[in-house]
C-alpha cells in the first residue's frame, strides 16, 4: 500500500465519507491512525485464491448466520489509542452487524499476499486483527506457490504452516480445507 501524496491527518470520519461514497472506479484506501493509503491492485492469481478461499467458505456456511464477504467490505478496528479500516481478501463474520460498510466482529480474516503487501500483512494487519477479541484465525495464502500460513488466537498467533496435499483446520468455523482446492489453477 502506498500513502496518498496528502500528509495531512484525515479523520476516521472523513475517510468513511470519502471512501463510502466513492464511486465503483475510484481507488479503494485502507486507513490507519489519520493516514490514509490507496491500494495495490490484485493479479489473476491473487483473484482465482480469494475466489477460490471464498467459495468453499461460501458454500460451507450457506444456511449459517456466519456470513463470508469479499475484498469491498472493510473490517474496522476501533480502540481508544488505534483506528484502523482494512479490506481484507475474504472474512467472515458470525455476529450481527449493524453498519453497511464495514464490520467490527469477523472470527476469520484471509489475506492474499503479494510481493508489495506480504510485509504489511504479516506484521501491520496481524497486529490489527489481533486487537479484535472476535478474531479467532487469520490465514495468509500466498497466490504464486502452494503455501497457506495460519495465525490462531488459542495459540497465541504462533503461524502454521500448510503446503500442497494438506488439510488445515478452520477451527472457527469447522471447515477442513484442502490446500489444493484453492491453487487447483497451478497443477
Amino acid at each position: 500500500m502506498n500513502a496518498l501524496p496528502k500528509s495531512t491527518y484525515v479523520s476516521p470520519e472523513e475517510y468513511l465519507l470519502y471512501e463510502n461514497d466513492r464511486d465503483d472506479n475510484g481507488e479503494k484506501c485502507e486507513y490507519l491512525n489519520g493516514q490514509v493509503y490507496m491500494m495495490a491492485g490484485a493479479s489473476r492469481n491473487h483473484n482465482r485464491v480469494s475466489m477460490n478461499f471464498a467459495a468453499l467458505l461460501f458454500n460451507h456456511l450457506k444456511g449459517n448466520p456466519c456470513q463470508v464477504f469479499q475484498s469491498d467490505m472493510k473490517v474496522a478496528i476501533q480502540t481508544p489509542n488505534d483506528t484502523r479500516f482494512y479490506y481484507p481478501d475474504v472474512q467472515v463474520t458470525c455476529e450481527p452487524e449493524s453498519n453497511s460498510h464495514y464490520n467490527t466482529a469477523p472470527c476469520l480474516i484471509v489475506e492474499v499476499l503479494s510481493n508489495s503487501t506480504a510485509r504489511t500483512d504479516r506484521n501491520e494487519k496481524l497486529s490489527g486483527y489481533r486487537l479484535l477479541p472476535s478474531v479467532q484465525e487469520y490465514v495468509l495464502c500466498l497466490q504464486d506457490a502452494t503455501l497457506v500460513e495460519i495465525y490462531r488466537r488459542r495459540t497465541d498467533w504462533v503461524p502454521e504452516y500448510f503446503t500442497a496435499g494438506q488439510t488445515v483446520r478452520l477451527e472457527s468455523i469447522g471447515l477442513d480445507v484442502v490446500v489444493d482446492d484453492l491453487y487447483d489453477f497451478l497443477r
